[in-house]
């Protein structure tokens, strides 16, 4: 082979093994990049999976809250309508003790009236 043939051959063999050693390390790189993006599939699934289960379980919060808020407004109108009951009948129970002890008193003058009329005499 001439020399000239030689250094031709040598040129196409260094091209070649160049190409062939970029096109490895562009293989190289692409498997580093689908083990980074099949790692950032997998945090983003993970996620996913956490925030549907923290969305279901703030659900369930908010459900028990709304029950119990309702519960609690139940028991806010039961106390205030007893209060209001028990305030009527204390009402009603002074305003009968008031009757009571007038008619007593009417009473008693009355009876100590006829006494009087009576001159004090029993029947």
């Amino acid at each position: 082979m001439a020399p000239q043939n030689l250094h031709r051959c040598t040129e196409l063999f260094l091209l070649w093994w160049n190409r062939t050693a970029g096109i490895e390390e562009l293989c190289q790189k692409r498997e580093e990049l689908c083990r980074q993006i099949q790692q950032e599939e997998d945090e983003k699934q993970r996620l996913q999976n956490e925030v549907r289960q923290l969305t279901e379980k703030l659900a369930r919060v908010n459900e028990n809250l709304a029950r119990k808020i309702a519960s609690r407004n139940e028991f806010d109108r039961t106390i205030a309508e007893t209060e209001a009951a028990y305030l009527k009948i204390l009402e009603s129970s002074q305003t009968l003790l008031s009757v009571l002890k007038r008619e007593a008193g009417n009473l008693t003058k009355a009876t100590a009236s006829d006494q009087k009329s009576s001159g004090g005499k029993d029947s």
